[in-house]
């Protein structure tokens, strides 16, 4: 996994942000910002929260937790009509291990029936 130092440059570069934008975004200075990018300062909570809405991505992805980007507007989207992202992850993990298999297989099953519905 990335450090979080990594990711929140990372993020920046995708965006061709420069590191005077991210500092306005958190209200804080170019420099100072720059010691969170350099691991020189570990960024305060607070700053991490901010940073996680602006990217829209979740503090445990940028503090490189997880490779999993979706931050909080992600996992409260909706997948069907009543069920959000989050929910069917905590769905998929309340079954056994096989359960949780068969979903996998279920779903690169459907991907395969797209993508070849789509080539058609």
């Amino acid at each position: 996994m990335k450090s979080y130092t990594e990711i929140i440059r990372g993020l920046r570069e995708d965006r061709d942000l420069k590191q005077i934008e991210v500092a306005n975004a958190l209200g804080t200075s170019q420099q100072h910002y720059s010691k969170y990018e350099t691991g020189e300062n570990e960024m305060p909570i607070r700053a991490l929260m901010i940073l996680a809405d602006f990217y829209d991505v979740s503090t445990d992805y940028l503090l490189g937790r997880t490779a999993c980007r979706e931050g909080i507007t992600g996992q409260n989207k909706r997948v069907c009509t009543d069920i959000s992202a989050g929910g069917l992850i905590s769905d998929i993990f309340s079954l056994s291990a096989e359960g949780r298999t068969a979903v996998v297989e279920y779903i690169a099953m459907r991907k395969l029936k797209e993508q070849s519905d789509r080539q058609k």
